[in-house]
């Protein structure tokens, strides 16, 4: 009966996973078409911006960076099935056992094994999308000397983070059999405030260069509109992006007094003072409206829920059978864990993407308080658009399940309905 019970639930897992992943495979879908019959569209709000020609790039961007992640996801899936469903997890757990009889280590080996093996097999993709498809759409400016660089820092970065950390939690572990998943819990936070704290001053320079803003009066007007906010940052910074990419960005980084604004070089190569200030004050909105320290509470307050589920599932013991291994690992039982979760987890991804558009339009509207116009918000968003070619099309459905921003025309069309400006930018001098 036992056995008939186990054998039931792993065909309810593999089944569950199954659906879950068409399911994705089916909104894809469904924004992939809906990008074929409208992409040819200029909307109203981005007439005088971006012509014909700029959205048929855009399509074929859209459409070769989908059918890229298509076939990634496929043979990940895959792979993952065949890992977990023919076999392949108890015969892995039994060689990693074989190795050694430390608690710890088995572990450690467990998890940097297959994060190798998962990085092996993602060069592939990696390599395909930098000198391939970014080549072909004029965004890639990387070198392979670069991309080996970076991806030799990335790994060995990962790695020696991933061996400290795992570590750390499996010694947790052992020393409080019983209340493990409250320390584990505590580690990780404390863990995750601290690669805050020290990102801006040691993990991001080993990938950028950094250097003050060199844009002539720049950083007296940004550093007047933080001033406006009451929000104090360490520094002004400009990055050396276009090394890598023609994409562009900025952003805020850092927690307390390390936090700093830095700014692509590209960005300020496509946009006026006006639209980089306007760029920034919706980031200031996030801070303002505490978007960071409610994502940071709900993300510790959630992961403190797991830990303790996981606890109880642990001490329930029936997690080896889910996948007819009894005597599996503890590093195996949290690989099935994983994978339960990533199942249960799916239906909750809109619930979670609601939550991020909210804020999203929030720190709109705060922007749009703190600045001149809400137009170069405005302005700066339609360029940004352009300029990376974004998707003007996706399908309302998709856009709701797995959007973390409110789809770019929506964004653009509120702001000019705050700003009373008209819709065609050639009028009013943006290009």
């Amino acid at each position: 009966m036992a056995l008939l019970y186990d054998c039931a639930m792993n065909l309810f897992l593999f089944l569950s996973y199954v659906i879950v992943t068409s399911c994705g495979y089916w909104l894809c879908y469904l924004n992939l078409r809906h990008l074929k019959q409208y992409g040819g569209e200029v909307p109203p709000c981005f007439e005088g911006a971006i012509d014909v020609s700029v959205l048929r790039k855009t399509s074929e961007y859209t459409l070769a960076q989908s059918r890229v992640g298509l076939v990634e996801s496929i043979i990940d899936n895959i792979l993952l099935l065949i890992f977990l469903f023919g076999g392949l997890l108890p015969v892995y757990d039994r060689f990693i056992t074989s190795l050694t009889d430390s608690f710890i280590l088995k572990g450690v080996l467990f998890f940097l094994l297959l994060t190798v093996a998962q990085e092996i097999i993602a060069i592939p993709f990696s390599l395909y999308r930098t000198f391939r498809l970014e080549n072909h759409y004029g965004f890639n400016t990387m070198t392979r000397r670069l991309w080996l660089t970076d991806f030799l820092k990335n790994n060995a970065l990962s790695m020696t983070i991933l061996v400290l950390v795992t570590s750390g939690a499996l010694a947790i572990i052992r020393m409080s059999p019983q209340f493990w998943w409250l320390w584990v819990w505590g580690f990780f936070a404390v863990i995750t405030l601290f690669l805050m704290y020290i990102s801006p001053y040691v993990i991001e320079p080993l990938f950028f260069k950094f250097e003050p803003v060199k844009t002539e009066g720049l950083e007296d007007e940004i550093r007047s509109l933080m001033q406006k906010a009451g929000l104090t940052v360490s520094r002004v910074m400009q990055v050396d992006a276009s090394r890598r990419s023609r994409h562009s960005n900025a952003y805020f980084t850092g927690i307390g007094k390390v936090k700093r604004i830095v700014l692509f070089d590209t960005l300020m190569e496509q946009m006026n003072h006006r639209e980089i200030l306007a760029v920034l004050a919706h980031e200031v909105g996030h801070w303002k409206k505490g978007h960071i320290w409610k994502g940071l509470v709900v993300m510790e307050a959630g992961s403190l829920v797991v830990a303790y589920i996981a606890y109880r599932l642990f001490a329930w013991g029936g997690l080896p059978g889910l996948m007819g291994m009894p005597g599996a690992s503890f590093a195996a039982q949290l690989v099935i864990l994983a994978f339960l979760m990533s199942i249960v987890s799916f239906p909750f991804t809109p619930l979670s993407s609601w939550f991020s558009r909210r804020h999203e339009r929030q720190a709109d509207r705060f922007a749009c308080s703190m600045i001149e116009s809400p137009h170069d918000l405005a302005d700066a968003l339609v360029k940004l658009s352009r300029e990376n070619l974004a998707n003007l099309h996706p399908h309302p459905l998709y856009a709701r399940f797995y959007y973390s921003h409110p789809p770019i025309v929506e964004r653009v069309e509120s702001l000019r309905k705050a700003s009373g400006k008209p819709h065609n930018l050639v009028d009013h001098g943006v290009l």
